[in-house]
């Protein structure tokens, strides 16, 4: 049984519009959400956020000292619940936890990081109704 659904994959960055623009264009969306930090776009597909962070430098790959800025969030139901069995499943909660009540950095064993959030929207997946026009 799952304990989380995927519900976006956050791309660091340092121009939040910029990178959001790119993606919705290159992909076929649309952004749909956008705060001080963040803009989410939209596919039929799937969604991706566009994450503003301080000091950003772009990735240096496949070689360099700058790796790869990309980790998924996943929505779930209860973020204790969902910890304590990602845990159970081999990963281990972040050091830095900047808003554990909204959200969990967990890390894969691996180290990749990954979010654990009950309050990231649960976007509809594939086709979606068309819209109808008003006259």
């Amino acid at each position: 049984m799952a304990i989380a659904q995927l519900s976006l994959i956050t791309v660091n960055c340092a121009d939040k519009e910029e990178l959001a623009e790119f993606w919705a264009a290159l992909l076929g969306g649309e952004i749909v959400y956008r705060a001080d930090e963040l803009a989410v776009v939209h596919t039929e597909r799937g969604s991706l956020c566009a994450l503003r962070v301080p000091n950003y430098q772009p990735p240096t790959w496949p070689n360099g000292d700058m790796p790869m800025h990309i980790h998924l969030d996943l929505r779930v139901d209860d973020l204790d619940e969902a910890q304590a069995e990602a845990e159970r499943l081999g990963a281990r909660a972040a050091e830095v936890q900047p808003g554990p009540d909204l959200w969990r950095v967990m890390l894969d064993p691996a180290g990749h990081p990954f979010c654990l959030t009950a309050r990231a929207p649960l976007l509809p997946v594939g086709p979606q109704p068309e819209k109808q026009e008003e006259n």
